[in-house]
C-alpha cells in the first residue's frame, strides 16, 4: 500500500544572528552581523499508511511543529523530500489544500466576534462545500462534539474548551483526508481533552482520515496512537509501536504487594514508593523485576502482588534523555 505522507532526509536550517551582551557588542553588530546556523529538523525519514493515527512526539524545541509546517505547505524544506497524497506540500495546490488541514492548539481561525456558525458558514464558502453536504457534516460535527447549545454564541463568550471544539468542527467540515493536529488539546481540562480525542478517533474511523498529532498529553497518545515518531532536536530518535517503546526505553517495573502480618524492611526488595496499610509499592529495575518478586513470594505471606510497566510519561522522558540518534 502506498503511503500518503513521506519524508526523505528532510531537513529545515534557520540562520539565526548572534551576539555577546552589551553596549560595544552592539555596535559592532551593525558593521558585522555574526549568525548560528540552527537545524530545526535535521534530516529525519518517515512514511505514513492510509488510516494511521501517528503520535509525533518530542520536548519542547523538538521541531515537531516545524515539521507539520512544511508537511501542510506553510514552510520550504531547506532540503530533503516531501509528499503527502502524491503532492509537493511546498507548491501548495488547490488539489493538496482542499484534502488536508492544521490545526493548532494556539492558533485561532473562527471570527472573535461572530457565532461559530457564521464562519462555519465562511468554510462552506472557501472549500465551495456544496450546501447540503456542509448542513449534513456540521450538524454530524456539533453532534459529536456536544455544542449545539454554543454554536451561536459569539466566539469570544466561549470558553478555551469550547472554542476548541469550534476550531476543530472549522477545520475539518471539508471532510479533509489528512489531519496534522498539533497540541489540539493544549490548555484544557480533563473533560475536554477527553471529548476531543473521542472526536479524532470518531473521525479517524468514519472517513478513514490518516492523523499525525503531536501533544504533550500522553493520555492523547495513548488513547489514539498505536505508532508513535520521536524526534529531538531536530533528529528522529524513535519510530514504532508505541509498546515498543515503552519495553525499550522503560527501565524500571512498579512492584505493588499486599504482605499479610508481614513487616520488614522493604528497601532490600527495592525503592520504596509507598507504604499505605498493607500495601507495599516498589520501584524496581526491569532486569531484575522477575527475581524480587521471587523473593517476596518465597519469603513473604503474599496475598497479592501486581507488575506494572513505569508511566508513560517516565518512558517519553528516558527517550528524551538520550544524546544520540538510536532509530534502528
Amino acid at each position: 500500500m502506498p503511503s500518503v505522507i513521506s519524508i526523505s532526509k528532510l531537513a529545515k536550517h534557520y540562520q539565526v544572528p548572534e551576539r555577546e551582551a552589551g553596549l560595544k557588542a552592539a555596535a559592532m553588530g551593525l558593521i558585522k552581523r555574526r549568525y548560528k546556523n540552527v537545524k530545526a529538523v535535521d534530516e529525519i525519514s518517515f512514511d505514513i499508511q492510509p488510516g494511521e493515527v501517528v503520535g509525533f512526539l518530542g520536548p519542547n524545541g523538538a521541531g515537531k511543529t516545524t515539521t507539520l509546517k512544511m508537511l501542510s505547505g506553510l514552510l520550504h524544506p531547506t532540503s530533503g523530500s516531501t509528499s503527502v497524497l502524491g503532492y509537493e506540500p511546498a507548491k501548495r495546490s488547490h488539489d493538496f489544500l482542499r484534502q488536508i488541514t492544521l490545526v493548532m492548539g494556539n492558533r485561532n481561525q473562527l471570527s472573535w466576534d461572530l457565532p461559530a456558525l457564521d464562519s462555519f458558514d465562511l468554510q462552506r464558502a472557501i472549500y465551495s462545500i456544496p450546501r447540503d453536504d456542509f448542513k449534513r457534516t456540521r450538524d454530524e460535527f456539533i453532534e459529536l462534539l456536544e455544542v449545539g447549545d454554543l454554536v451561536q454564541k459569539p466566539v469570544r463568550n466561549l470558553s478555551l474548551g469550547e472554542r476548541m471544539k469550534m476550531e476543530i468542527i472549522g477545520a475539518l467540515l471539508h471532510k479533509p483526508k489528512i489531519l496534522f493536529l498539533d497540541e489540539p488539546t493544549l490548555g484544557l481540562d480533563v473533560t475536554m481533552q477527553k471529548r476531543i480525542r473521542t472526536f479524532v478517533a470518531e473521525y479517524n474511523k468514519r472517513y478513514g482520515a490518516t492523523v499525525l498529532l503531536t501533544s504533550h498529553y500522553m493520555a492523547d497518545v495513548e488513547a489514539l496512537c498505536k505508532r508513535v515518531v520521536v524526534i529531538h532536536h531536530g533528529k528522529l530518535l524513535f519510530d514504532g509501536d508505541l509498546s515498543k517503546l515503552v519495553e525499550k526505553f522503560s527501565a524500571f517495573k512498579t512492584v505493588g504487594f499486599t504482605a499479610n502480618g508481614s513487616s520488614a524492611d522493604w528497601s532490600q526488595y527495592g525503592d520504596v514508593v509507598s507504604v499505605e496499610g498493607g500495601r507495599v509499592t516498589l520501584r524496581v529495575p526491569k532486569e531484575k523485576t522477575s527475581a524480587v518478586t521471587s523473593r517476596l513470594l518465597n519469603e513473604l505471606a503474599v496475598d497479592d502482588l501486581t507488575v506494572e510497566t513505569a508511566p508513560i510519561e517516565d518512558v517519553i522522558e528516558s527517550v528524551f534523555s538520550v544524546g544520540k540518534d538510536i532509530v534502528e
